[in-house]
């Protein structure tokens, strides 16, 4: 993709349509979050320049690896991040002792009251090391970096999923599975 806006756009339109709404182009997501790839061309198409080489290119270069194919490439989802109800097929993994969240110093104040709950989305996100944490949390501000207990929430009976792209996913995060870590003892990361 190189740089190129107009796939750029499409990527982002593409994760708007496979997460959110995919009403947006006209289409509908099965129960597992799979939409009928030739329907999705023809969907976005219809509003936009848009074409099977462009989708193939936005799949494989996607640094994130947001998205999947079947085997033969006529279905495509989003590997996570829903806010529609879909089930994604993931399987309960053992997560390791400690997981990461990466957030903007403007949501900690709800976070340290409530713990780290999905919001619109279906489940919370978590990084598996403090350096992804912080780039997430740079995303949205000055970047807070929580690191979660996860093999004390696994003992206490959370389930924990890992997706395609290595995120690792939970329902919540009460409030005393977090820690907060200061700029200081993010072991030398350089931040935004």
């Amino acid at each position: 993709m190189g740089g190129n806006e107009a796939y750029v756009r499409e990527s982002r339109f593409l994760s708007l349509v496979l997460r959110h709404k995919p009403e947006e182009a006209g289409i509908s997501l099965d129960e597992h979050g799979w939409a009928d790839v030739e329907e999705l061309i023809k969907g976005i198409a219809a509003r936009r320049r848009f074409t099977r080489e462009m989708l193939e290119e936005i799949v494989a270069t996607d640094s994130k690896n947001r998205y999947s194919f079947n085997d033969d490439h006529t279905r495509i989802r989003a590997n996570q991040g829903h806010s529609v109800n879909v089930d994604v097929e993931l399987e309960p993994k053992d997560p390791p002792a400690m997981l990461y969240h990466g957030t903007a110093q403007k949501y900690l104040d709800p976070i340290l009251e409530q713990g780290l709950l999905p919001k619109s989305r279906l489940y919370v996100h978590l990084s598996p090391d403090e350096e992804t944490a912080v780039k997430v949390g740079s995303r949205h501000g000055s970047p807070i970096v929580l690191r979660v207990d996860a093999g004390a929430m696994h003992e206490d009976g959370f389930e924990f999923f890992l997706s395609k792209n290595g995120v690792w996913l939970t329902k919540q995060v009460p409030l005393q599975y977090l820690t907060r870590l200061d700029a200081g003892s993010l072991n030398g990361i350089e931040q935004p």
